[in-house]
């Protein structure tokens, strides 16, 4: 009755080699059966102790005192120290404030989600503690999630056959988050939104558009944005993850000598088009802040900000003609087919273009071992 607890928790969370095993079918039985299995160990022990536990010898009431003490620790490894939802817990108070009350630094990194006229920002380091938020965003019930060990954001429907669900952080599978639905124990990954495995498995979850940027190029574009306050439950959790919106493993790493190595947490932007996925390496762009590409067919611009932290996906294709970008000495957008000017969110605000509007894409940031992972048929950018 050990022993599945103890596999249950490897399998759920980052411990050596476990990530890397195709074990999510194991990890949902066992999810299923283990506490039943402590309900009757449980009993069993109680039972011995009260029948037999006194009969035994000095020596065999030591032993089997410290066998227990063993599985009480065990117990308590397996079901609280290294439980997901009791080391990431769900926010105790979610407060929004305006742009003028506001607490969070401009530059703090958010996915920021638009419905209704009404706008949202989710600062990245407190979705990286909690994982999820469910809110609404102008009556639109939205799940807005982030996983820290993929580096990548998600916002979901939590609608499921018109009902809505309330999910919870079950652990980790392949270095994603898993959460499952409270109406039918589904589990879905994260990164994809797809059903692993449950009564649902195979469907997926409806995916909802967001951008990813600083707070104040958020509220460049949406002055009247409400913002996702800290909650000081976690400030202490909120601090361990300080630069972690801005700041590469890759910059971390003192031994690397050449910074630009591709690596396993290398950050990425990932698009996907008419089910073609390809990835940018992060460095690359941010060298050049744009990136005219073509993907299935599909014309695209990839940008990063002038801030260095806030990127878009568009499709550069207008009334028919496919538009190709660079930035002027002044570091504006500029087609070279007619020199008009646009901005940052796609529109175009001055010349024969103006007010002609880009497609956007959704595009996600994320570390490469988790896009390749997720898109096994990826496209590589290369210079």
């Amino acid at each position: 009755m050990v022993v599945p607890g103890l596999v249950h928790a490897y399998l759920l969370m980052p411990f050596p080699g476990s990530q890397d095993l195709n074990a999510i079918t194991v990890s949902y039985y066992l999810e299923n059966i283990v506490f039943p299995l402590r309900i009757v160990g449980g009993a069993l022990v109680i039972w011995y102790l009260f029948k037999y536990y006194s009969k035994n010898s000095t020596r065999g009431k030591v032993i089997k005192g410290f066998v227990l003490v063993i599985c009480l620790c065990s117990f308590y490894i397996t079901d609280f120290a290294y439980k997901a939802e009791t080391m990431f817990k769900e926010p105790q108070t979610i407060k929004f404030a305006n742009a003028i009350t506001n607490k969070v630094p401009e530059s703090f990194v958010i996915i920021g989600v638009v419905n209704n006229g009404i706008a949202k920002a989710y600062p990245l380091i407190y979705l990286a503690y909690h994982h999820k938020v469910q809110d609404n965003v102008g009556n639109l019930p939205v799940l807005v999630s982030y996983c820290s060990m993929c580096r990548t954001g998600r916002v979901y429907s939590p609608i499921i056959n018109g009902v809505r669900q309330n999910f919870r952080l079950v652990g980790a599978r392949h270095y994603n988050a898993i959460i499952e639905d409270e109406g039918t124990k589904t589990w879905w990954y994260q990164a994809t939104g797809n059903a692993a495995v449950g009564k649902l498995k195979g469907e997926h979850l409806q995916e909802l558009p967001y951008e990813q940027s600083t707070l104040g190029a958020w509220l460049s574009k949406h002055p009247g944005s409400l913002i996702l306050q800290p909650d000081e439950h976690y400030l202490g959790d909120y601090s361990d993850l300080k630069n972690y919106d801005r700041v590469q493993a890759v910059d971390r790493d003192s031994t690397l000598k050449n910074k630009d190595s591709l690596l396993r947490k290398s950050w990425m932007v990932g698009v996907i088009v008419n089910g073609q996925a390809k990835a940018y390496d992060w460095r690359h762009l941010f060298k050049k802040h744009l990136l005219n590409d073509e993907v299935n067919k599909t014309p695209l611009l990839i940008t990063i900000e002038n801030d260095s932290l806030t990127y878009h996906a568009f499709n550069s294709t207008v009334n028919g003609k496919e538009l190709h970008f660079k930035l002027d000495t002044a570091g504006m957008l500029i087609d070279q087919e007619t020199a008009s000017v646009w901005d940052w969110d796609g529109l175009s605000t001055s010349g024969a273009l103006k007010g002609s509007q880009l497609s956007k894409i959704q595009a996600y940031q994320e570390y490469w071992h988790s896009w390749k992972r997720f898109h096994p048929g990826t496209l590589f950018w290369k210079e």
